[in-house]
């Protein structure tokens, strides 16, 4: 039988009469011929309730123990899904990761997949099973440990394990009802997308997009696992929801098909520091062993053999990097003036793979954004993106004025 993997977030099964509704879904595509592997996250609000438990606990706590504790709201919800379709008279049972095994490296809390053997699953598809509700977000060490894979990371379980599996597709059903051209809260006019590349959505979830993990969308384009993205409250259809697949099974795209947006963004710049070969890492290296995830990056012009250097990164860490170039000041690593920080920033993003083929994007990009009297702090670019930080308070501002200038609203 050809495996179809299934995937349900948080808010689809938060209890007990959406996992009824999900699980007549599931029902649907066993009626059509499928075996199926239904990959299911905590009910909604449970993890972060366990997390604070965890933290009300131990403050500095055993990462091992904590993947124990976390993990279990995703037992929980497989359990009562096979429950359910049993009392639908279809043969289902539940899986927690290490009895499938899903073996992973030792990074508790922040573990990556290294593989999935399909054999336990696919000898009970022989013997008449015909659903595998398998608990998301969770695998095994090489140590015997239960791990977790990180938040978002039932996204990656259910692409890893349609790739293991080489099922036809991987649905993700969630509260949205597909992948959107940009942030409906902000552009009423946004336009729900039937396809979209994974080198685009990719740049979208990066970019600010909370639609799929990042690393699912990585290891689908990996994989070319077709994605399909669906709400699990609307009425179900062959053509519902938003696929994402490869470039070459979209006929034709817009030059741009999204607008990305990230509020939570900060600016900083080193003034003054040294211009001379080494400089870019004695900066970087330190930022990296701290964890910092820094995105766009700006040299300005040498005077008198000094520079100063401009970078962003998420606000959340905006610490953790003062941190990280102070201590390397102390001793001796790094000299600078200044470290300049504006948290009154934003990110906009223009994505789409038409960028590769057409000039003047980033000139009318920009040409709409003074129209509206918005000043750029910062442009990054890529062979489909075009970012720039601008104040936070014209985010909305921009948002609206690209996805009219692009016309995103028309298919």
């Amino acid at each position: 039988m050809p495996v179809l993997v299934m995937k349900f977030g948080g808010t689809s099964v938060a209890n007990l009469d959406r996992i009824r509704r999900a699980a007549k879904r599931v029902g649907v595509e066993v009626a059509k011929g499928y075996d199926v592997i239904v990959i299911v996250s905590a009910m909604s609000g449970k993890t972060n309730e366990l997390v604070g438990w965890v933290g009300e606990t131990s403050p500095m706590y055993d990462a091992r123990e904590y993947d124990a504790v976390v993990s279990s709201g995703e037992n929980v919800t497989a359990g009562l899904m096979a429950l359910t379709l049993q009392e639908m008279d279809i043969p289902a049972r539940s899986w927690q990761g290490w009895q499938v095994p899903l073996k992973t490296n030792s990074a508790h809390g922040a573990a990556r997949i290294e593989e999935i053997p399909p054999e336990n699953i696919m000898a009970k598809f022989g013997e008449g099973m015909k659903v595998a509700v398998v608990a998301g977000f969770q695998g095994i060490s090489p140590e015997g440990r239960i791990t977790t894979l990180g938040r978002g990371g039932s996204d990656t379980t259910a692409v890893a394990f349609a790739a293991a599996f080489d099922a036809e597709r991987c649905d993700i059903y969630t509260d949205v009802d597909g992948v959107y051209t940009t942030d409906p809260r902000i552009c009423q006019k946004a336009r729900k997308l039937d396809r979209i590349a994974f080198e685009e959505m990719l740049e979208l979830a990066s970019l600010g997009a909370k639609v799929l993990q990042t690393r699912s969308v990585e290891l689908a384009m990996r994989y070319n696992v077709k994605l399909r993205v669906l709400s699990s409250f609307e009425e179900q259809s062959d053509t519902a929801g938003t696929l994402i697949c490869a470039e070459e099974d979209i006929m034709e795209s817009n030059v741009v098909n999204g607008i990305a947006a990230s509020r939570e963004e900060a600016k900083m710049t080193l003034v003054t520091i040294a211009d001379e070969p080494g400089i870019a890492a004695s900066i970087f290296g330190p930022l990296s062993d701290a964890g910092v995830n820094v995105d766009m990056i700006i040299q300005n012009i040498s005077e008198e053999g000094v520079t100063d250097m401009t970078f962003s990164c998420p606000i959340d860490q905006v610490k953790r990097a003062e941190k990280a170039l102070g201590e390397a000041r102390d001793a001796g690593k790094l000299t600078f003036e200044e470290l300049a920080i504006d948290t009154e920033v934003c990110k906009v993003s223009a994505v789409g793979i038409g960028m590769r083929s057409q000039s003047g994007v980033a000139a009318k990009m920009f040409k709409v954004l003074s129209d509206e009297g918005i000043n750029i702090k910062v442009i990054a670019t890529s062979e489909i993106k075009i970012s720039v930080l601008i104040e936070r308070k014209y985010m909305e501002l921009a948002v609206q004025a690209l996805h009219d200038a692009f016309e995103l609203e028309k298919a």
